[in-house]
């Protein structure tokens, strides 16, 4: 591999890491720095930064279940893993390797939460017309992961039309 496309594939390796670190130490400063109840508005009051933590899978889906949820979240991260290498050495999918790597990251900062704490942090929330979105708290990684499935499904199919 030509040294000039070995960095360019680097660069989705560092969005990955990227994502993992900043969403780790944003944790790290809600866990050390924020009370229970403590709410900063942000942005107008349009973003409500708090502490929260999430014991199931997305909107505490099986938080009675954090065993089943573990197991789930590392089989995930692994098959990801593995489209994430299978798109790495193809080049014509870029948007779909920069949206895999927004989940990889997202998703192992999540899953590394589930390990360590036993939980996932979560610490903002959004106040918007519609009331069941206001009450679901957000961390980086999830937004991530979001936003990284939409490209990657978005970059895949129109590849495929």
């Amino acid at each position: 591999m030509v040294k000039s496309e070995r960095r360019h594939r680097m660069k989705y390796a560092a969005a990955a890491a990227a994502v993992f670190a900043g969403d780790f130490f944003l944790k790290e400063h809600v866990e050390q720095r924020r009370g229970w109840n403590e709410e900063t508005e942000l942005l107008g009051g349009r973003i409500v930064w708090k502490k929260y933590h999430n014991r199931g899978a997305a909107l505490n889906c099986m938080e009675k279940r954090p065993g089943l949820v573990k197991k789930i979240s590392g089989m995930m991260l692994l098959i990801l893993g593995i489209l994430w290498f299978f798109f790495f050495r193809k080049k014509e999918n870029p948007a779909v390797l920069l949206g895999l790597s927004l989940v990889l990251g997202g998703g192992g900062s999540n899953y590394y939460d589930r390990l360590r704490r036993g939980y996932v942090v979560d610490y903002f929330s959004f106040r918007t017309p519609w009331k069941w979105l206001n009450q679901i708290i957000f961390n980086i990684s999830d937004l991530c992961i979001f936003l990284g499935l939409f490209m990657a499904v978005l970059a895949e199919s129109r590849r495929s039309v």
